[in-house]
């Protein structure tokens, strides 16, 4: 018998040095890892976590934000039932970049991924090149959730995580997520433009 309830995957997408192995560490150890070294092609861990009574286990793959992983990182988007599109609020370059990602979310992911814009270093607030408003107008014309984060401090690190959980319990409690091995079909589900809030026991 399964150890829990739910199996989601979650993958991390955005330009290297954004950020996205520290939030990974951070949600999934309670550590922030001084001096990370880049991701070479994909990593994952797997954190449990309880909402409302129940065991959802979470697969959170952490990909390489370098062009030539590209080819490697892409095959994990089919599968994902969430992604998170990280960019460095002090970096003008991993801002400008989140339009060629949504275009190989686009064409690689499946239709109902869910899927959430998140702005990491806010430790780093005074050096920021992305002001708030720009990157939530962004966010809504893809009809995305956004968050600010800081892996450093933890701020809003296990809210990211335990909100998408929510979502998608609550997407696969109406049958909009399939939560088997089996390839989601195209153009099951429909397009989530936030993500609900809930309470952890």
């Amino acid at each position: 018998m399964e150890d829990y309830d739910y199996l989601f995957k979650i993958v991390l997408v955005g330009n290297a040095g954004v950020g996205k192995t520290c939030l990974v560490r951070r949600f999934t150890q309670g550590l922030f890892p001084p001096g990370q070294g880049a991701t070479i092609g994909v990593d994952f861990m797997i954190k449990t976590v309880e909402i409302k009574g129940m065991k959802v286990k979470l697969q959170i793959w952490d990909t390489a934000g370098q062009e030539r992983f590209r080819s490697i990182t892409q095959s994990y988007y089919r599968s994902a039932n969430a992604l998170i599109l990280t960019y460095d609020i002090t970096c003008e370059d991993s801002f400008r970049c989140l339009p060629e990602w949504l275009r190989e979310i686009e064409q690689y992911a499946n239709n109902q991924v869910v899927t959430i814009l998140v702005g990491n270093k806010t430790d780093l607030a005074e050096r920021r090149e992305v002001p708030v408003r720009r990157a939530e107008e962004f966010a809504e014309a893809q009809s995305m959730l956004y968050l600010e984060t800081s892996a450093k401090e933890s701020d809003n690190v296990e809210k990211l995580f335990l909100d998408l959980a929510c979502e998608l319990i609550r997407e696969a409690q109406q049958n909009t997520l399939d939560n088997t091995d089996r390839a989601p079909v195209p153009g099951e589900g429909k397009p989530i433009s936030y993500l609900s809030c809930c309470s952890v026991n």
